[in-house]
């Protein structure tokens, strides 16, 4: 479905994030894949991910450092020749922001967090928009959660940064789409990963998402992953500005009952 397509991820950090799950999908489904990681403490697990796929390449990206997003789309050019698929899978607030309550948030750490998890769609979207329209289009796809839509306990600063991050899809959408670039986001359900397992009370929260979502399972890495391959093909072509919910339905439902328990 991906055949001939130049794919970037950004960023993966070990074999359970959402970000592999993406890259791994769009390998399969025949996209040149470039997947990149966030300094020392990554390069090295993230390298051995790339070599487990066949033609796959890494590369560094910090978006706090200046230069690296630049740095990386002249290696993007460099290594595949151009770019048609920009997936955006990073998220990053402090710690201690994520725990007590979201009004005791610090500037420092509100700051942190809508950089690395919302500004850093905007800034990739400008580097790669040159390198999508030479190519006659292409699809930028970011990774969001329901606490953008809700509150979520525990999520706090997340939260506010996910709602900042789902505006951007859609401003971004409006600017770029007679270049026939879409911008789509994916709101996935809870997925076991090392930045979910941060979050205070996650594997209660699990629980309740599949006890009370339609589907009635846990969201897999390939269940997004997929999802990202229709985003990424010709098949949504006519979808942008969209928050696909890949959440077994729970977003969709107004009760913690489903409706068969209810009876």
């Amino acid at each position: 479905m991906l055949a001939g397509k130049k794919a970037v991820v950004a960023a993966i950090t070990n074999r359970f994030s959402l970000g592999w799950g993406i890259a791994r999908a769009l390998h399969e489904a025949g996209a040149d894949v470039l997947i990149t990681y966030q300094g020392e403490r990554t390069e090295r697990s993230v390298s051995k991910l790339a070599a487990g796929l066949p033609g796959c390449r890494s590369a560094p990206l910090d978006v706090q450092i200046e230069g690296q997003i630049e740095a990386l789309m002249e290696t993007v050019q460099r290594e595949l020749g151009g770019l048609d698929v920009l997936v955006h899978a990073m998220a990053f607030a402090p710690t201690e922001a994520l725990n007590g309550r979201y009004v005791d948030t610090s500037r420092e750490a509100f700051a942190t967090a809508l950089q690395v998890s919302c500004y850093s769609l905007t800034a990739l979207a400008q580097a790669a928009e040159p390198l999508m329209a030479a190519r006659g289009g292409g699809s930028i796809i970011t990774l969001t959660y329901l606490g953008g839509e809700r509150v979520i306990p525990h999520y706090n600063v997340m939260g506010v940064a996910k709602a900042a991050l789902e505006a951007s899809v859609k401003y971004l959408a409006s600017d770029l789409g007679r270049q026939n670039i879409r911008v789509n986001a994916i709101s996935a359900g809870p997925v076991s990963t090392a930045s979910s397992r941060a979050i205070g009370g996650y594997l209660v929260m699990e629980h309740h998402v599949v006890a009370a979502s339609p589907l009635g399972r846990r969201m897999e890495l390939g269940d997004i992953g997929d999802a990202a391959v229709f985003l990424a093909s010709d098949l949504s072509r006519g979808v942008t500005g969209e928050n696909l919910h890949v959440d077994g339905g729970y977003h969709a439902m107004g009760t913690t009952l489903r409706p068969d328990e209810g009876e």
